[in-house]
């Protein structure tokens, strides 16, 4: 459903992604992965049109995005930043509520308004609906802004950092929830994430990139390698593969002389 090619952008007069060309597919999470600096987040940025690509092309079920207006884009794309707004003068209700604005006219609907109290109670957000979310903690206010893009009701969920600021328990249970709604809703989902185990767990393909480029791509066995985190990340590892996923355990920083 989603179809990238050939794309580059630049910071200036510096590469922040060269060539990158993926496909997903519909009822498919992908995790981007990399170093810092390596590019997760302009693509993200780029498929949802906050920044414009120096060259390349992006579809959606086969239109260019380049040629939708901002609502049209708005009910394809959900998108859910790394960083969450210093100040949101409103009720956790009405922020998930904003994530209905493409579709709303003039006054949101009866549908609008139960869209918006199943996400809440989907979530465990219903005991919060009517509490202020400047007032949330860090982890709190990260789950109201994937309620939000939820009730979006989305085709392609973009998630930088799904699990900032959340404890061991609520990064299981937010990562349980976005696969669980993208094979119910047969949607798709990109996440871009620094967590190699977690990324592993939960994703159906993985896209490693280094300097801008991709660097492996595949399922989670094909890209979690010792040979590809060496090469990447700098470390030497070792993998468990005792389970349905490839689990990274980090030993040492790689010797570069060899």
């Amino acid at each position: 459903m989603l179809n990238i090619k050939q794309l580059d952008f630049n910071y200036h007069n510096i590469k922040a992604l060269e060539d990158i060309g993926l496909n997903l597919n519909r009822g498919e999470v992908l995790s981007l992965v990399g170093p810092n600096g390596s590019g997760k987040t302009t693509l993200l940025k780029c498929i949802n049109r906050i920044v414009k690509p120096k060259k390349g092309s992006i579809f959606i079920d086969g239109k260019d995005t380049s040629k939708m207006n901002s609502i049209e884009l708005a009910k394809q794309i959900g998108y859910v930043p790394q960083a969450t707004p210093s100040k949101f003068p409103m009720t956790v209700f009405d922020a998930v509520l904003m994530g209905r604005r493409p579709y709303i006219s003039w006054r949101p609907t009866r549908n609008d308004l139960d869209i918006v109290a199943q996400i809440l109670n989907v979530m465990n957000l219903k005991d919060m609906a009517l509490r202020d979310f400047d007032q949330l903690s860090g982890g709190e206010k990260q789950k109201v802004l994937l309620a939000r893009a939820f009730a979006q009701d989305p085709e392609i969920l973009l998630l930088d950092e799904p699990t900032n600021n959340l404890d061991l328990r609520h990064q299981i249970e937010i990562m349980e929830l976005i696969s669980l709604m993208v094979k119910e809703k047969n949607i798709s989902a990109i996440m871009a994430m620094h967590d190699l185990n977690l990324a592993s767990r939960f994703s159906d393909r993985m896209v490693m990139l280094k300097s801008g480029r991709i660097f492996s791509i595949g399922n989670p066995h094909e890209v979690i390698t010792s040979e590809n985190i060496r090469s990447v990340y700098g470390i030497e590892v070792q993998i468990n593969k005792d389970n349905n996923y490839p689990y990274m355990l980090p030993v040492k920083v790689a010797d570069e002389r060899k």
